[in-house]
């Protein structure tokens, strides 16, 4: 639990530091770029921290020569990013099985339940829009990192390409160049899926009715016949390691789980911003599920976590 002293600590770092509010007001800002760059909640907060470190290690007149401090922070944290996103293609071919992007709940549910255990301030929040949904970050991953930089600066954040090229290292029309290319990329998966959320929580709450019922004529008609269901074990949870194709294999597969797997419960849950389901056992968050539907109201693609690691954010207070 807080205390008093350690309550009114940042309060008296203020009164030293005035521009310290100022500098901190910017981290729901880096957070959420950090998170669309990368797909991780836990190395944006890595990019975060260092970002922060990297100001502070500067000294207190090299920090006043900085007439934008806010953009001095973006800058640093996007080419961190840009960095961490190279050498994540390395990393993710030594991964075991397919790599999903870290899901997150719903803000409320994440402050109410807390990363860690412990309380979340708003401030350090992810906003949740259609540049989070997971369909949109499966499809940043497809993009070369310089793309994801360009694309998230821009299409997303509003950054001119001229403070874009800064930061990627290229010309303003190079970045102009892989801006459109990523947008062409998303505007593909705009036209296969159909981010209704009121729409898609009647599919997938008729999604958790069939696979509870264990009734695979009502899985099948709410399965596009070429669906695809990928899952996230890391090593760290059982998980199918190569996609399943094909709406009657993720049906039986989905059947199979339902006889076998111990007792637990599947809950409706906010998924990235869209309706998704989340499985708790034993007062655990076991796997978070998140549902790419068409416009005929059918699932065209499933995602379920369950790297415990990916975890964190839904995971009630300890």
């Amino acid at each position: 639990m807080t205390t008093p002293s350690e309550q009114a600590q940042p309060q008296a770092d203020e009164q030293r530091d005035p521009g310290l509010s100022a500098i901190m007001s910017e981290r729901r800002q880096l957070l959420n770029l950090a998170y669309r760059m990368l797909g991780s909640l836990a190395d944006a907060e890595d990019v975060v921290q260092e970002t922060y470190t990297r100001w502070y290690a500067m000294s207190r007149a090299q920090q006043e020569a900085i007439e934008s401090p806010g953009a001095w922070l973006t800058k640093v944290a996007s080419r961190i990013c840009l960095n961490v996103l190279r050498s994540a293609r390395a990393r993710r071919e030594t991964y075991l099985g397919e790599w999903i992007p870290e899901p997150l709940p719903d803000p409320a549910e994440w402050i109410a339940g807390a990363a860690g255990g412990a309380g979340v301030d708003p401030a350090d929040r992810i906003t949740l829009d259609e540049s989070v949904t997971m369909a949109f970050l499966v499809v940043f991953e497809s993009m070369t990192p310089a793309e994801r930089v360009a694309f998230v600066l821009h299409d997303v954040f509003r950054y001119p390409f001229a403070e874009v090229a800064e930061i990627v290292g290229r010309s303003p029309a190079a970045c102009r160049q892989l801006a459109t290319s990523a947008r062409r990329r998303i505007a593909a998966a705009r036209a296969e899926a159909s981010p209704n959320a009121a729409r898609q929580a009647s599919v997938v709450r008729r999604f958790k009715a069939a696979w509870e019922a264990q009734d695979i004529e009502a899985l099948l008609g709410l399965l596009d016949p070429s669906a695809t269901a990928i899952a996230d074990g890391g090593g760290r949870a059982i998980a199918h390691l190569l996609p399943i194709e094909g709406a009657e294999q993720i049906a039986r597969l989905y059947l199979t789980i339902a006889r076998f797997a111990p007792p637990r419960t599947i809950l409706e849950r906010t998924v990235n911003g869209l309706p998704g389901l989340v499985v708790e056992s034993g007062g655990t968050i076991e796997t978070v599920f998140a549902f790419e539907v068409a416009g005929d109201d059918r699932i065209t693609r499933i995602w379920a976590v369950r790297n415990p690691d990916k975890l964190r954010p839904w995971q009630p207070p300890a």
